[in-house]
């Protein structure tokens, strides 16, 4: 089976990628789309990252920069399938059914399978899952109250989970981050076990902030 991976960099696109390998599927490419501006669709930091996760892992990576409107997008996402020969595409949404809806489409549009291994999983087994198996997950933005500038650059283990659990019960927050609480980069993985050597810097305007990573 060959697929594609649309990956953002963060841990649910490389939750995904780990279980396409983990099926003995040959992941072809990993494909971004860099969105300049918002998405409700895509995450939107350091997903330019990716190629170095790719390089890493030794795997292709595509991309394409757009500005997050429906339409564009998705002509993007379609142009960089079609350049590879693929049997289906994989990604990692959780539980926002306009993602899965439209992902499916376009794979029916494309005859192409569409996979969503991570679709519904228990948050915190999620959470949990990845720190035992090798992701080191990055704190790279948070805007949810709770979460302060000190969360910036934190990695999800066990400790960190155990902190972040009461968190989001106490400020009704998603744990795993689906509406945007927080977002991460995984910097070490399963798939690139030698990991990024990445530095950063915090920006922070007193509610909300993020990593610029280089």
């Amino acid at each position: 089976m060959r697929v594609a991976v649309l990956s953002s960099g963060g841990k649910d696109s490389c939750a995904a990628w780990w279980w396409a390998t983990c099926r003995g599927w040959e992941v072809s490419v990993l494909v971004t789309l860099v969105v300049e501006g918002d998405s409700p669709m895509f995450q939107v930091p350091n997903t330019r990252l990716v190629e170095a996760q790719a390089s890493a892992a030794g795997v292709a990576w595509e991309h394409r920069v757009i500005d997050g409107t429906e339409g564009p997008d998705f002509e993007a996402l379609q142009d960089m399938l079609e350049a590879y020969e693929l049997d289906g595409f994989v990604s990692g949404a959780l539980r926002s059914d306009y993602q899965r809806n439209r992902l499916e489409r376009l794979g029916e549009k494309m005859g192409l399978n569409t996979w969503t291994p991570l679709w519904h999983q228990d948050p915190m087994d999620h959470l949990r899952g990845l720190a035992s198996h090798g992701f080191d997950v990055l704190v790279t933005s948070v805007s949810a109250e709770g979460l302060d500038e000190a969360w910036l650059g934190r990695v999800l283990d066990h400790a960190t989970l155990d902190a972040l659990e009461p968190l989001a019960k106490k400020h009704r927050f998603n744990v795993d981050g689906e509406g945007g609480e927080y977002e991460t980069l995984v910097v070490r993985a399963p798939m690139f076990p030698e990991g990024l050597d990445l530095q950063w810097s915090k920006v922070w305007d007193g509610r909300r902030g993020h990593l610029i990573v280089n």
